[in-house]
């Protein structure tokens, strides 16, 4: 038996550096969690896969190799319970649910680059191989699991044991006693390394979870069970017959095989040039503990690179109540597209909600953003300085004059807005980014009203100055359309169509990640006065219609 090493690996030869500032690794990777199958998508999964694409959509505009994983978690005793209640195999629930996923993240315009499922072969063997690997370093071993134990979240509690009728705190279910002998992985060994990790600055995100994870290590890891015992719906453990891997264990290893390609035969080694390790995993925070603890204890016993950080979002609830069946308060994932489109949804998720945070979603408060922010604001502004370009200057953008300026008012404003949404999405602070592109467009709008061109326009003296004002606003116009492609990569190119302009592709398709074919990268794009002069105008139409939302979704 080979002792763990005392300190964490370091990164192999070119990878990035987990401290922040380091230098960027080739790919950059982030994952979603596997979703578990037992029931269709939910608000909340939605919510996390929207954050991780426009995530994805900006590191890809800004010219970075994306590997944007996701997919379902199809294991377990809760799948094989729930497919026996519906009269179904195990494998038919979970294709007839992966296929729902599959079908709303289309739907969603979501971007993902892998979609694994942890019953696909090749996953398979990757969880084999790597379990290989941590049985020869002496990290399993058999022993007795006695516990409460809650289904739904596939999860031993520390409830004691003598404790009359249980329930779970996050699903309120009874749990489940459990008595039985299974395989353990020896997290204990890992002490010293998983508290030197979890204590690195940036490593668990947001600070404010940190604590919770390092006062879970400081009260003393135990070892974990990593099998159970006559449950047939699982992958099997090589060399322990009648064991299948507990979901877990199963489970974390997709965020490896996701890597690879079905019908491939590949060891560990390769998955490293396909995007190993991961930048960032986003999950609930419900879950933190599995990524934060114990898959990197699985991975340093395995002598694989940590992933860099660990992003634990919080709840959402509706009008101030957790949404539950039993209450009839669920929003339905697939009726909120229908009824407000990805756009307005997007919007009021990630410019509303503080990422990181509980959240609640409140209908008026959706409605009167999207509307205020979005229809009026942006959408307005755009559609009544195209019309007045179109009317007074033969149906084209108007002659730049004195409003090519690097001194431009709108100029500046524009280079505040890119450095703050830059930033912002460093952060992971999606309310901050969008917030620096409204905010962008409030002063474009009040410029537009100070320079008052309807009246300018009557002083024949005043048509070269009304036609640098109306130039200043479209162009401060297409620099929205450009902040807004990774949060809204729809409204985005709805908006720079109206200028004329090409849309940016921020999406897995873009072979470049970041170049149109006109030479330009979205970064170069967003300097002051590249709206050309002179370009013919497409009639105005409303890029963002307004909500009329007259019942409860």
């Amino acid at each position: 038996m080979v002792a763990p090493s005392s300190s964490l690996p370091q990164p192999a030869a070119g990878a990035a550096n987990p401290e922040p500032g380091g230098a960027p690794a080739a790919i950059y990777t982030i994952t979603t969690p596997l979703y578990y199958v037992n029931d269709k998508p939910h608000l909340g999964s939605t919510y996390t896969t929207l954050a991780c694409d426009a995530i994805a959509r900006y590191q890809r505009l800004r010219g970075r190799r994306v590997c944007f994983v996701t997919g379902c978690d199809e294991h377990g005793l809760k799948i094989q319970r729930t497919a026996a209640a519906a009269g179904l195999t195990p494998q038919a629930h979970c294709d007839a649910i992966s296929a729902r996923y599959r079908d709303l993240w289309q739907r969603w315009g979501i971007s993902h680059d892998r979609f694994i499922r942890t019953t696909d072969p090749h996953h398979r063997r990757i969880v084999e191989r790597f379990f290989s690997r941590v049985e020869a370093q002496g990290d399993v071993r058999e022993g007795r699991q006695q516990g409460w134990y809650c289904v739904a979240c596939e999860e031993f509690k520390d409830e004691p044991h003598e404790i009359d009728d249980p329930e779970c705190s996050i699903h309120r279910r009874p749990l489940e006693w459990r008595d039985e002998v299974n395989l353990f992985f020896r997290l204990s060994r890992y002490q010293q390394q998983i508290e030197q990790l979890v204590s690195q600055p940036g490593f668990i995100a947001p600070a404010s979870r940190r604590r919770e994870v390092e006062n879970f290590v400081a009260s003393g890891l135990k070892d974990f069970s990593i099998s159970r015992v006559g449950l047939p719906w699982g992958i099997p453990v090589p060399g322990h017959e009648g064991h299948t891997f507990y979901v877990w264990f199963d489970a974390l290893l997709g965020y490896l095989s996701a890597l690879s390609d079905p019908g491939e035969d590949l060891d560990l080694e390769p998955l490293i040039e396909r995007g190993w390790p991961a930048q960032l995993h986003v999950i609930g925070k419900d879950i933190l503990r599995f990524h934060a603890v114990f898959w990197p204890a699985m991975l340093l016993s395995a002598g694989i690179e940590l992933p860099r950080r660990v992003f634990g979002h919080g709840f959402l609830t509706r009008e101030g109540q957790k949404m539950g069946k039993s209450l009839g308060n669920v929003l339905d994932r697939e009726s909120l597209l229908e009824r407000c489109g990805s756009d307005a949804v997007r919007w009021y998720l990630l410019r509303d909600i503080p990422f990181g945070e509980d959240g609640d979603f409140q209908q008026q408060r959706f409605q009167d953003l999207v509307n205020n922010d979005l229809a009026n604001t942006i959408g307005n502004l755009l559609n009544r300085t195209a019309s007045m370009a179109r009317r007074w200057f033969a149906a084209a953008v108007p002659p730049a004059g004195t409003a090519l300026g690097a001194d431009h008012p709108l100029a500046a404003c524009c280079q505040r807005a890119r450095a703050s949404h830059g930033q912002a999405f460093e952060r992971l602070d999606f309310r901050a980014a969008a917030e620096a592109v409204l905010e962008l467009a409030i002063e474009a709008n009040g410029f537009l009203n100070e320079r008052a061109p309807w009246k300018l326009i009557k002083q024949v003296e005043q048509v070269e100055q009304v036609g640098a004002d109306l130039y200043a606003v479209l162009e401060t116009c297409r620099w929205l359309g450009l902040l807004l492609a990774p949060l809204l990569p729809d409204l985005s190119q709805r908006l720079l169509l109206q200028l004329a302009e090409p849309a940016w592709c921020s999406d897995r398709s873009a072979a470049a990640a970041a170049d149109r074919g006109d030479g330009r990268s979205w970064d170069e794009a967003l300097g002051w006065g590249q709206l050309p002069a002179g370009r013919p105008l497409p009639e105005p139409s409303p890029v963002m219609q307004r909500l009329e939302l007259d019942a409860p979704l």
